[in-house]
């Protein structure tokens, strides 16, 4: 089942109309499709919709993700939200390290290596978890590992700061 409206409604609640920063790396911005990662597109007269196409054919159904795989809405949102933020292989960076710190006492499945593609591997590690009921924790970790990324951001671009609060509504939605 894909959870790509629900997903593309929680990242328009964080990501709003037109920016243009000096603090965001993204340089200009609108919906949170950025100049740099698209330097050929008319970011300022981007509509809703173009947005909307974006996010479902370069984040949701990017083939490293494979977020329409994912088999529980509030997992799938966390990570497309995270790839909209801070880049698709970011996302699964993620997912696979937290994932691996959650098998540490109980070694359940092969530690994942860590390559940020959600492959055949995570996705089995992700059912596995959720079916032993941690999904709860499993957010918390996704949130935590996403927590440290922003921290190292601004530990390597000070500037970067400007941004904190408004990252730390994406960790705890």
């Amino acid at each position: 089942m894909s959870y790509f409206e629900d997903a593309f409604k929680e990242v328009l609640a964080v990501e709003k109309g037109f920016v243009n920063s000096k603090y965001d790396n993204g340089g200009k911005t609108k919906f949170g499709i950025s100049q740099k990662s698209y330097p050929d597109l008319d970011i300022k007269n981007l509509t809703l919709n173009e947005a909307k196409l974006i996010y479902k054919n370069d984040f949701w159904d990017y083939e490293k993700l494979k977020l329409s795989k994912v088999d529980d809405k509030d997992i799938a949102i966390e990570l497309f939200d995270t790839s909209v933020n801070m880049g698709q292989y970011r996302a699964g960076f993620i997912l696979q390290t937290a994932l691996n710190n959650m098998n540490r006492n109980e070694r359940v499945f092969e530690d994942l290596e860590d390559d940020g593609w959600i492959g055949t591997e995570t996705l089995k590690a992700l059912r596995i978890v959720l079916r032993r009921g941690e999904k709860k924790q499993l957010l918390k970790v996704l949130n935590g590992e996403q927590y440290y990324w922003y921290k190292i951001i601004i530990k390597h671009n000070p500037e970067q700061e400007m941004n904190f609060v408004g990252w730390m509504k994406r960790v705890s939605m």
